[in-house]
């Protein structure tokens, strides 16, 4: 197979790419079929979050929510498009980390994909947990933790087991959610607009959007409110770019996934949330109580709307769980290849699964899961919180890495860059704007402040334990020229 890691430290201007040889062997195997990247794409953007946070942001800003959204989407489309141009040239299961590396310094690289190794067995926790809640409910008999303990084992055995079982896995996963957000819109534009037989609804057609207090019924700055609540609702659809470098053909499938980044959210999140706001006032008192999903289930009559959506939001639990345990393992693994985790971590089975990678990951998210249970208002508030705005800085870095990477591939590659970013680089430097605007907003926001200082304060950490290893490594290296030239002497 083709090697899939990008060019590590030591990688010069005109030397080809790790990537480009063949027969070099990362271990990883192409067993990614374009079915499982289609739907990994398409699933990646739907997490537990749209179903279960979209309520709480509509009682916030009422229908200017659907502005939060679509600025939020926006920017979520701008960075896909610059990692989409980067992962096409350089497909690698390191993804922003590894030209991170390359395009800015080995402590960017290090530090990013610690970072985001964090942000995600941190995510396998809270899944973990709210999975168990919902098991739980349809046989109390198994205790919570037990289901948790049981969901995580059988999602870590599936990704043990192949590359392959994740993909077939992810792609039922996905395709529930699919289905169900594209029949729940279907269905609920027929409600709207009177067209739906049997519908309990009135069939009001646009009319809520303005009758309870107008489009602004919180005036115009609780759109920014409204990004803060939606943004992390949106990690999770850089996955296919990791996921591509174990598929047969990456460059194609990065394509893809990059081009249809906009419909995706305009049908999930903006289409979705549309029809929410058109079937019921914004503020109706059971888009909070019951969730905003189920509230309007319930006013077109569906039956059993609740349980209904209980599958649902189990499905998107263990979907994210599934990519979650994927992601930090290739992550994991893309480290140890570049001396920046262990060894270990970067070695493959024979049926080419970085084990040690997936263990590891799977260990931290098992320990994250019992801090939820022992301290959930201490030691693992303080994950959450820490981990918080980890995706705003992601986005970040890779805006950053993809300043200096357009160079580098003109440079090295030019044939390589089949997918561009629109208006480069002032699309770039708008939506590093755009992201360092929330983050600043954030900390007038009271919650919003303590995640943004938290996760600043690991991020220092774990920056200046990068540039430490550097000083070291550097100390080092002169040690040895020097011990050598004494020889030679």
């Amino acid at each position: 197979m083709t090697q899939t890691t990008l060019a590590g430290p030591g990688h010069q201007p005109g030397e080809p790419d790790r990537a480009d040889k063949p027969g070099s062997s990362d271990g990883l195997q192409a067993g990614l079929k374009n079915r499982h990247l289609s739907m990994i794409a398409i699933g990646g953007v739907i997490g537990a979050g749209l179903f279960v946070g979209s309520g709480a942001g509509i009682a916030a800003a009422g229908p200017a929510i659907l502005l939060s959204y679509a600025l939020v989407g926006l920017m979520v489309v701008f960075v896909m498009r610059m990692l989409g141009e980067m992962a096409a040239a350089r497909p690698s299961s390191g993804s922003f980390s590894a030209y991170a590396d390359q395009a800015l310094g080995r402590w960017a690289g290090f530090s990013i994909g610690w970072l985001y190794w964090f942000f995600w067995v941190v995510v396998l926790a809270v899944e973990a947990t709210a999975g168990a809640k919902i098991l739980e409910g349809w046989v109390p008999g198994v205790p919570q933790w037990a289901w948790a303990l049981i969901v995580m084992v059988v999602l870590t055995a599936t990704n043990l087991v192949s590359v392959g079982s994740y993909g077939e896995f992810e792609f039922w996963f996905a395709g529930i959610k699919v289905v169900a957000i594209g029949a729940f819109v279907v269905v609920g534009l027929l409600a709207v607009f009177g067209l739906l037989p049997g519908s309990d609804n009135p069939g009001s057609g646009l009319a809520h959007l303005t009758d309870t207090g107008g489009f602004f019924p919180k005036g115009p700055g609780a759109i920014l409110t409204g990004v803060l609540m939606v943004v992390f609702s949106f990690m999770g659809s850089e996955i296919v770019t990791l996921a591509a470098g174990e598929s047969e053909n990456p460059q194609r499938a990065v394509q893809k996934a990059t081009n249809s980044v906009i419909w995706r959210i305009a049908v999930f999140y903006l289409g979705s949330i549309f029809i929410v706001l058109t079937l019921l006032p914004w503020n109706d008192a059971s888009i909070l109580k019951d969730g905003s999903y189920v509230a309007a289930l319930n006013s077109i009559g569906i039956p059993h709307a609740g349980q209904v959506m209980d599958v649902i939001v189990l499905t998107a639990v263990l979907s994210c769980l599934n990519s979650g345990l994927y992601t930090a393992s290739r992550m994991a693994f893309s480290l140890g290849g570049r001396g920046d985790a262990p060894k270990a971590f970067a070695r493959t089975n024979k049926r080419g699964v970085p084990q040690a990678a997936i263990l590891s990951s799977v260990v931290f998210g098992f320990v994250a899961v019992f801090f939820n249970y022992q301290w959930p208002d201490t030691v693992f508030q303080f994950l959450l919180n820490s981990s918080g705005a980890v995706a705003l800085f992601v986005w970040l870095v890779i805006c950053f890495t993809q300043l200096r990477m357009r160079g580098i591939i003109l440079r090295e590659s030019p044939e390589k860059l089949v997918v561009r970013m629109w208006l480069f680089p002032y699309l770039t430097w708008a939506t590093i704007a755009m992201i360092s605007f929330v983050l600043v907003y954030m900390l007038t926001d009271d919650s919003g402040r303590e995640q943004v200082l938290l996760s600043l304060l690991v991020a220092a950490v774990v920056v200046a334990i990068s540039l430490v290893r550097e000083v070291r490594q550097r100390k080092n290296g002169a040690v040895t020229v020097t011990a050598d030239a004494s020889a030679d002497a």
